[in-house]
């Protein structure tokens, strides 16, 4: 996983997005997953460009089942965006990076 990538867990998860001063992207995927495996470097590339900006993690659904089923993951990928601790934007499947740019862009 990329440096600028935080990889999230149940235990670790609610705080890391309530305590973010920045909006917070989550990339929820998992190993066995193709499209999350074409997604990876979008999220890794977008997380370069808008370092200090937004907070960029994953969380992988097969080691951390609590998280996903408690926000309705039903597919992966899923990408949510918070903001002030609340979810303000939900994708669901493949997407580039400019797709993800603009959906965060409009959170900053």
């Amino acid at each position: 996983m990329a440096n600028n990538v935080l990889s999230l867990t149940d235990d670790n998860f609610k705080k890391t997005v309530q305590d973010a001063k920045s909006p917070v992207l989550v990339d929820f995927w998992a190993d066995w997953c193709g499209p999350c495996k074409m997604i990876a470097p979008e999220v890794e590339k977008l997380a370069a460009e808008l370092q200090g900006q937004v907070l960029v993690c994953k969380i992988n659904v097969d080691d951390h089942r609590e998280t996903p089923n408690s926000l309705g993951i039903m597919s992966i990928p899923t990408l949510l965006v918070f903001k002030d601790g609340r979810e303000v934007e939900r994708t669901v499947g493949f997407r580039k990076n400019d797709e993800l740019k603009k959906m965060i862009e409009k959170h900053l």
